[in-house]
């Protein structure tokens, strides 16, 4: 089955990018904080992680290093898959 590389790698864009999105959000909202604390208990890690204030330059960056990363590892992965299972 031949796969779409430039769809593949939209769709690790928008996973990867969408989930830093979401993350700066959290931050933003002060809820991240809560989250980290509550994952950490729930897997029984005994480490301190703390939450920096929100930095929208930090936030947009890392937003669009996430998701050029997303497009490059989809596309790169959806080209190996095409090779693979050449017919």
């Amino acid at each position: 089955m031949h796969v779409n590389a430039k769809k593949v790698g939209t769709v690790g864009a928008v996973v990867l990018g969408g989930w830093h999105v979401l993350w700066s959000l959290l931050i933003l909202l002060g809820w991240a904080q809560p989250l980290i604390d509550f994952s950490m208990w729930a897997h029984m890690a005994h480490f301190a992680v703390v939450v920096g204030p929100f930095d929208a330059g930090a936030a947009a960056t890392v937003i669009i290093i996430a998701t050029l990363v997303g497009y490059c590892v989809g596309y790169i992965i959806a080209e190996v898959w095409n090779r693979v299972h050449a017919r």
